[in-house]
């Protein structure tokens, strides 16, 4: 009977064991005039930053869920837009340099690990072509 019980306790201790998160892989995908992602779990807090070809900078903020960045306006303009994605993920890890945030008692010792993704994307007579389909205008 010991045997049996020592058996069942030693082939339940993996339940036991921290498992450790999943890096998240959200995937770029777009149609003629958003760009989004998608396998979009274990992420919040985000913030897409979009550079267009003239430098001009769009941020989007979504607390939960994937932000979409939409071409606006009558005249967009054509070329390669690059993006940088920040978001939280669900991973806790230590705060390595803790200074005095003010909140005592209350205050954390861990925090949200980062997430950080770049990319780009082509716009091409006004709409998001993709990669493999932008042609070069002669």
């Amino acid at each position: 009977m010991t045997r049996i019980i020592v058996s069942v306790i030693s082939s339940l201790s993996f339940l036991a064991l921290p498992v450790q998160a999943e890096t998240p892989r959200p995937v770029q995908q777009n149609n003629s005039n958003a760009v989004w992602f998608e396998n979009w779990i274990g992420l919040r807090n985000a913030t897409m930053v979009v550079s267009a070809p003239d430098g001009q900078l769009v941020s989007i903020f979504a607390a939960s869920g994937a932000p979409v960045f939409e071409l606006t306006g009558n005249e967009v303009m054509d070329g390669i837009y690059r993006y940088e994605l920040n978001a939280a993920t669900e991973e806790e890890v230590k705060i390595v340099n803790k200074i005095n945030d003010g909140r005592g008692d209350v205050s954390k010792d861990t925090t949200a690990k980062p997430f950080f993704h770049s990319g780009a994307f082509i716009v091409q007579r006004g709409v998001i072509v993709e990669l493999n389909e932008a042609e070069e205008e002669k």
